[in-house]
């Protein structure tokens, strides 16, 4: 697999190495101990996978400390334009994000690391997604930042005017009201010490 590093530290982009031949594809989806080797120490402990049709928007979702989660993300089926915006007060690239398409067709995986809200917009008829985390869900943990907010400059690469949310994420704070419960100075991997 080739990283790929992004303008925000820990966030990298996944491409795997395909083999293809006469009979379709085949590649490796994830390798723990070459992840170790190449991106950070990780122990996914669930996987989860959602099917959207065009325009639903998910996020921009995080859990807060002690339950927040890192998330290796794809797209199986279709095509998405995922987004992490780093939200660790203090942090040098807070408030930024790196947006990167994730496809059938790519295979790229995006690494989401702790301390960072996640998003993604569907651009195809229809889009299956799938993710790693390395905590499990923890219903009072979870947050949101408004993922129609303007003011983040995210391009969704659809007119968000359109975009068909959950009621929970239309009820998620702008950025400008929103309280971090990340700092850049934490140790959100305390387990890996």
């Amino acid at each position: 697999m080739e990283v790929i590093k992004t303008d925000i530290e820990g966030a990298v982009i996944i491409e795997p190495r395909v083999f293809r031949d006469s009979r379709g594809y085949f590649f490796e989806s994830f390798s723990q101990k070459e992840f170790e080797q190449k991106v950070r120490k990780v122990n996914f402990v669930q996987d989860n996978e959602s099917c959207s049709s065009y325009g639903v928007m998910r996020g921009l979702h995080f859990q807060a400390p002690p339950h927040s989660q890192s998330k290796l993300v794809r797209c199986v089926r279709g095509r998405v334009l995922d987004v992490a915006l780093d939200i660790r007060r203090g942090s040098p690239t807070y408030g930024r994000h790196v947006a990167v398409e994730l496809s059938e067709e790519n295979h790229r995986q995006f690494f989401v690391p702790r301390g960072f809200a996640h998003g993604f917009s569907v651009l195809s008829e229809t889009a299956v997604f799938q993710y790693k985390c390395d905590n499990y869900y923890c219903p009072s943990s979870e947050g949101g930042i408004s993922i129609t907010d303007s003011s983040l400059g995210i391009d969704w690469m659809l007119p968000v005017s359109d975009a068909i949310l959950s009621e929970k994420d239309g009820r998620h704070p702008q950025f400008a009201d929103f309280v971090s419960p990340f700092d850049y100075s934490d140790d959100l991997y305390p387990e890996f010490i």
